[in-house]
């Protein structure tokens, strides 16, 4: 059996000094350290020598432009480790300085006609390689609304590339037709994962940027639509954790605005699936205004959403949560405003039930408050209405 043990897979016997001992797997063993995804030190320095070279735009004749700005947009893709902020500090200021130059010449009609279909991939390639990264684990014991948010050491690179981003989306230039090819859904999908990053800088560039290519791309708008469900799902019944929930629900406050009436059945299940299931997360504090914002959106579109929304803040009252308790009672109050006695009468048993509970709370904030909202007109005409009297 030794011997069978020491043949190699040909059948041969091994030689005895490459037989080894079996040994039990070890759990310390030390791994290889992590190749970094950048380029190398000397790739890196001698493209910067070339930026370094390079003339600026508007010294260039116009027939040269072009294939300048292409240059300088392939030369920017070179990425820097910052977190040594001693190294390299002249490479990093030359990168942002050349960003800084094609921002600034893009910024004025003149300067964006250079938004030709060919400078198109380059343009999209070099924002993706800035923004699109691996967005880092948050720690169990991270708290949002105690701890403070993880800044991004790169942001006087990246805040630079959302300018330039920008000002390409919203370009006359820029035709959706044609731009849709290299700006696909691929690419948004990459941005809306970008949305669960620490620092709400980018966040905030990112919510302008989704807003702005939702209303420019109309071939994107499903796709859009359906990938921020999901980021809504995982966040309610998988992870818990998202940075970016606040942010999403402000451009979808924007887009409830533009649904056309009748709404959708599509719509009506977004609500229905993933806009109301956002009250029962522990971190719903953290989101409330933009939330309360989207829910009486649906309301001013159809006033029937009532009845699921009323039916969504019953199902999911946090009885053991004071203060998540007196948000929900100001939703209802906010909801109240805008509800027809008609459609108050499918929710009326279960909405008063569930006020008279907090009502008779132990905790005097949520009885104080629930006991205010009888100062709305229509709980009371709802709750002594003739025929309910009876």
């Amino acid at each position: 059996p030794s011997a069978a043990r020491n043949k190699t897979p040909t059948g041969h016997a091994a030689h005895p000094s490459l037989a080894q001992p079996e040994q039990p797997p070890r759990a310390d063993v030390a791994m290889p350290p992590r190749r970094e995804r950048r380029r190398s030190s000397f790739l890196r320095q001698q493209r910067l020598a070339v930026l370094k070279d390079l003339p600026a735009l508007t010294e260039t004749p116009a027939q040269k432009r072009e294939a300048l700005f292409k240059q300088k947009l392939q030369l920017c893709s070179v990425l820097f480790n910052f977190d040594d902020p001693e190294g390299d500090t002249r490479g990093k200021e030359l990168k942002r300085a050349t960003l800084v130059e094609l921002a600034d010449y893009v910024n004025t009609p003149g300067g964006q006609k250079i938004f030709t279909e060919s400078l198109m991939p380059d343009i999209i390639e070099t924002v993706r390689v800035n923004i699109v990264r691996p967005v880092p684990p948050q720690t169990e014991d991270y708290d949002p609304e105690e701890d403070e948010p993880a800044m991004e050491p790169a942001w006087p690179h990246l805040q630079v590339v959302y300018e330039l981003f920008l000002r390409f989306i919203v370009s006359a230039e820029v035709q959706a037709k044609v731009c849709k090819r290299y700006l696909d859904q691929r690419f948004c999908l990459q941005l809306i994962e970008m949305m669960d990053c620490e620092d709400p800088r980018e966040r905030d560039y990112l919510k302008t940027v989704l807003h702005r290519i939702y209303g420019k791309f109309m071939s994107h708008r499903s796709f859009v639509r359906r990938t921020i469900s999901h980021v809504f799902y995982r966040y309610v019944y998988e992870t818990g954790r998202h940075n970016g929930i606040a942010e999403l629900l402000e451009i979808l406050g924007s887009i409830i605005n533009g649904f056309a009436i009748p709404l959708k059945k599509e719509h009506l299940v977004f609500l229905e699936k993933a806009l109301i299931p956002l009250h029962k997360p522990r971190g719903m504090m953290m989101y409330y205004n933009e939330l309360l914002y989207c829910t009486l959106q649906y309301m001013e579109k159809d006033s029937e959403a009532a009845i699921p929304i009323v039916d969504g803040l019953v199902k999911y009252w946090p009885w053991s949560c004071s203060n998540k308790q007196v948000l929900f009672v100001n939703t209802l109050e906010e909801v109240l405003e805008r509800i027809s006695v008609e459609h108050m009468e499918p929710v009326a048993v279960k909405l008063f039930t569930t006020l008279s509970r907090c009502v008779a709370s132990q905790h005097f904030q949520v009885a104080e408050r629930a006991l205010y909202i009888w100062n709305n007109e229509k709980l009371a005409m709802g709750a002594f209405h003739p025929q309910r009297a009876s």
